[in-house]
């Protein structure tokens, strides 16, 4: 841990000093060099993430695919996601909108008493394992994660704009960040609350994120995969997050129009199996919404007409 903590802290100082200080100055943003220095080690996660994605995923797309991609103007809009949020547009943007209300929300916290804890100081000794810590707080956000994507899919309101996800029917390795920016602000703003609540350090906090975005590429991949019966069962493969995806399986319970689905878990199907949404005999079919495969509900086909049609379906009029 120590090793990779070094070489990346060495990467990110060379990029804030090589590239990220000399634009904060020239765009007189001086006062917020600390920020900036922040901002650059999110920067080079995402650097990172997408030279695996082209180095690794995306040859074994082409290795063994699901289907044959026809619509590649609907996989140019999810790489224009993708960039927005593993290059950090989307977090310096978070950061300027909602950080004030953290830190007030946090201020109120400390001044009524209620201070964040160390999850990883309930068992004594394991702070001195930060493999161990790692995995606890990523088993936690993992579990929060799980809550939240079934909330996504439970509330009406919510659904509105997470079906925004659901509705690419050619899934790649860049369908992962194809998301309402709502509905992103929503779920990161609960995941900010929880690491300040179990106190994650900034680090682990990257950390976690980082594992958490690439194995999604991985699962959204149109790559015909599974880690056979018992790996099915320890981490999230690409075939068992298709079902999640598939038209009449991923969104729906008992019967159509009724909201719910299965394979919410983001990293461990565990929660899944645990609370009874696991389906793992299924295999997967078309991608989409119902009512985008029947009934011709148009989802958008840019950016900014996805974000604006959400916001009509949020409104009740779209």
């Amino acid at each position: 841990m120590n090793w990779l903590e070094t070489g990346f802290g060495a990467a990110q100082q060379w990029l804030f000093e090589a590239v990220v200080q000399p634009a904060m100055f020239m765009l007189g943003m001086g006062n917020l060099l600390e920020d900036g220095y922040t901002a650059t080690g999110w920067l080079l996660v995402g650097l990172v993430q997408i030279a695996v994605m082209l180095l690794v995923i995306a040859p074994l797309q082409r290795w063994r695919p699901v289907e044959q991609v026809t619509d590649r103007a609907a996989v140019r809009t999810d790489i224009v996601y993708t960039l927005v949020h593993r290059l950090g547009l989307f977090r310096v943007a978070l950061f300027f909108l909602l950080q004030p209300a953290f830190d007030a929300f946090s201020g109120r916290l400390h001044v009524a008493g209620i201070g964040s804890f160390q999850l990883d100081n309930l068992w004594p000794g394991i702070t001195d394992l930060p493999w161990l810590s790692f995995g606890l707080y990523l088993l936690a956000f993992d579990f929060a994660d799980y809550w939240i994507h079934r909330g996504q899919h439970a509330w009406r309101w919510w659904w509105s704009l997470h079906a925004l996800h659901h509705s690419q029917r050619q899934m790649t390795m860049w369908s992962d960040n194809r998301n309402h920016l709502l509905d992103d602000v929503i779920r990161d703003s609960l995941l900010v609350l929880l690491a300040q609540l179990i106190g994650v350090a900034p680090g682990q906090f990257v950390a976690i994120v980082a594992v958490t975005q690439l194995s999604e590429s991985l699962q959204h991949a149109n790559l015909r995969l599974s880690f056979g019966r018992w790996g099915e069962r320890l981490w999230i493969s690409p075939r068992f997050h298709r079902v999640h995806h598939s038209v009449g399986l991923g969104h729906e319970r008992r019967g159509r129009g009724t909201l719910g689905g299965h394979n919410f878990g983001v990293l461990l199907p565990w929660w899944d199996m645990l609370f009874g949404t696991a389906e793992f005999d299924h295999q997967p079919t078309a991608t989409g919404v119902r009512d985008q495969v029947e009934q011709g509900r148009d989802y958008g086909r840019g950016f900014w007409a996805q974000q604006w049609l959400g916001l009509k379906r949020l409104a009740g009029r779209g």
